[in-house]
């Protein structure tokens, strides 16, 4: 089991998941079908959020109690949840700006920006996979155990699980192949990358679970399975080729949610743990006495595994076809491939 689900919250806990699940891939869709969609989500209700927590912070400088108070401000006040939401975003307007046509997008060059946008997105939570590897370890050194205390007030169990994930996400970067075989769907609806099939969503969604596994085990029950699966389950079954846009769409879409409203997360009956923690609680105030990270390592080297798989893959394929695996598609002979180029010429 990865998550502590029993109990009298046991119903409230899987009610949540549902809910989260169902309405990312709604408001997806909703994003999605129509540009007055796409510009409300991802430019009006962004910069209206952006005003807002300007206005947090502000007051929280001024010692204004409302902002001090503020459940955003206490807890998601970490670099790395603003980092997420905005380059999140920015990847919706630039997928929007491709699938459209808009600006600097109707030049070949800008195909490469999907690329560069998951890169950066990447990178931050490498990052953070390595951060709180190191943490982990000068906790041990100083305290005899990993745990250490965030600025949003979690408990975090920083290891060697950290920098095997770290390095399954540098892995997945060179995974992305075809990075200029970017296409708008008829009824532009959607950004396709037809080359990004189901082997690279398998490798990215294990990396990207045991990130939330790792670094947000408080939040992983939503932001790793419900926001993971959903537009898994999307591209499976009616959006092919879309993918990316799906998960960049309710990445943003989810983050703008959480930051708002934390304490659905945090402190609620639909509040779920990870087994890593044994005490059956995660308090701010005291230290946990005892962990189970083994469900940490084993996803850890499933999601190193499986990125190393793929990337083998890639290379035998771009090495028989004599590409070069990122300015060239190489699975045009797939299955999901064929159904995204379908999508783009016919609907």
């Amino acid at each position: 089991m990865l998550f502590q689900i029993y109990g009298e919250n046991a119903g409230y806990q899987l009610l949540g998941w549902l809910l989260v699940f169902a309405g990312l891939i709604v408001v997806n869709e909703l994003s999605r079908r129509t540009k007055k969609g796409g510009i409300f989500f991802f430019l009006l209700l962004p910069a209206g959020l952006t005003v807002y927590f300007i206005s947090i912070y502000v007051g929280a400088a001024m010692g204004a109690e409302w902002a001090l108070n503020n459940p955003t401000y206490v807890h998601m006040n970490s670099w790395f949840h603003y980092a997420k939401l905005y380059a999140a975003t920015a990847g919706c307007i630039g997928f929007m700006m491709l699938k459209y046509k808009w600006g600097i997008a109707k030049n070949d060059w800008f195909k490469v920006f999907p690329f560069a946008i998951v890169a950066i997105n990447i990178l931050i939570a490498v990052g953070s996979d390595f951060e709180s590897g190191i943490r982990g370890a000068l906790a041990l050194a100083e305290t005899g155990d990993r745990w250490w205390l965030s600025s949003e007030n979690v408990w975090l169990y920083g290891g060697w699980w950290n920098w095997v994930n770290g390095i399954a996400g540098i892995l997945n970067i060179f995974c992305m192949t075809g990075w200029w075989g970017i296409y708008t769907s008829k009824k532009q609806q959607d950004m396709l990358w037809p080359d990004m099939t189901f082997l690279y969503i398998i490798a990215y969604d294990l990396w990207n679970f045991e990130y939330t596994y790792n670094n947000l085990p408080t939040h992983a029950w939503y932001c790793g399975l419900a926001l993971l699966l959903a537009p898994t389950f999307a591209n499976a079954l009616w959006n092919k080729g879309g993918w990316i846009q799906n998960r960049a769409n309710t990445l943003a879409l989810w983050c703008m949610f959480a930051q708002v409203f934390p304490l659905f997360q945090d402190a609620s009956v639909f509040s779920t743990l990870p087994i890593l923690y044994t005490d059956g609680v995660m308090d701010a105030a005291v230290r946990p006495t005892s962990a189970d990270p083994t469900m940490q390592g084993v996803i850890a080297i499933l999601a190193l595994a499986a990125n190393v798989i793929v990337l083998a893959i890639i290379i035998k394929r771009s090495l028989e076809q004599k590409k070069n695996p990122y300015k060239n598609e190489i699975f045009t002979d797939q299955r999901d491939f064929q159904l995204a180029m379908a999508r783009a010429e016919n609907n």
